[in-house]
């Protein structure tokens, strides 16, 4: 599914290297988790992914399902399979959340070939897609994000997330300023898109995610690097030791 081999990235502003050669495998269907000290790259490997503006790649690959993502734009990332929730889902006021979200799955369909959902198409999938996620149908009428809590932006996101049918989803601290309550309703969404096939990467500081998002594989980054990975225990590991005896154990 996601393939990343050697990936070095810099900011193009500055000379400083951030990412110095991630190597990163997910398999279809697969759960994979990276937790790491701050400013050990987790977020700029998402952002890198996902095309964000900014940053220089100097060497590696970045492969979904074969296809170098390094060679598109964002919109034919988004279109091959890939999406990303960001940790701060940004308002866009005077856009109604219905009107985007069927503009950016058009899109999509449009860009793969397939034949564009007409409104009444549209609105029936989307109510039950909201249903499932426990989103109250106010949400949809109103401008995207604004006005909304932490946990209703980021459970939008999901909504946005089940409307996409992405292959690959890139999760960048999705829990960042939840309560229980809230990131339990996420997680919930989230496992609810688990089918076997479709693939994620959950990038977090807290064991307490992956209590509710079981990974596969979980992985620790540093300094611009995967240096240990595992399986659900190594976060449990983190969570109870900190990060101080894995980093002097690859030092």
């Amino acid at each position: 599914m996601l393939n990343i081999k050697n990936l070095q990235v810099g900011l193009d502003e500055e000379n400083k290297q951030i990412l110095k050669g991630v190597d990163l495998k997910i398999g279809e269907g697969e759960v994979h988790a990276i937790m790491g000290p701050n400013g050990s790259g987790k977020s700029t490997t998402s952002y890198v992914l996902a095309g964000k503006d900014g940053y220089n790649v100097t060497s590696g690959i970045a492969e979904l399902n074969g296809e170098n993502l390094l060679d598109m734009d964002p919109e034919e990332r988004a279109a091959a399979g890939l999406f990303l929730a960001f940790q701060y889902p940004v308002e866009i006021p005077g856009v109604g959340n219905m009107t985007f979200l069927r503009t950016a799955v058009n899109a999509q369909r449009k860009a793969r070939g397939e034949k564009e959902l007409s409104a009444g198409e549209f609105l029936k999938i989307v109510r039950e897609k909201a249903k499932s996620l426990k989103i109250d149908s106010d949400m949809l009428k109103r401008p995207v994000n604004v006005g909304f809590s932490g946990g209703e932006k980021k459970r939008n996101e999901i909504l946005q997330m089940a409307m996409l049918e992405p292959k690959m989803c890139v999760l960048d601290e999705t829990d960042s300023g939840l309560d229980v309550d809230a990131m339990k309703l996420v997680a919930e969404g989230v496992n609810a898109l688990r089918d076997g096939k479709r693939s994620f990467l959950v990038i977090t500081h807290y064991q307490r995610l992956l209590d509710h998002i079981k990974p596969d594989v979980v992985h620790i980054m540093a300094d611009g690097k995967i240096i240990k990975s595992g399986g659900p225990e190594l976060a449990l590991e983190v969570e109870h030791n900190g990060y101080a005896d894995i980093l002097a154990e690859v030092a």
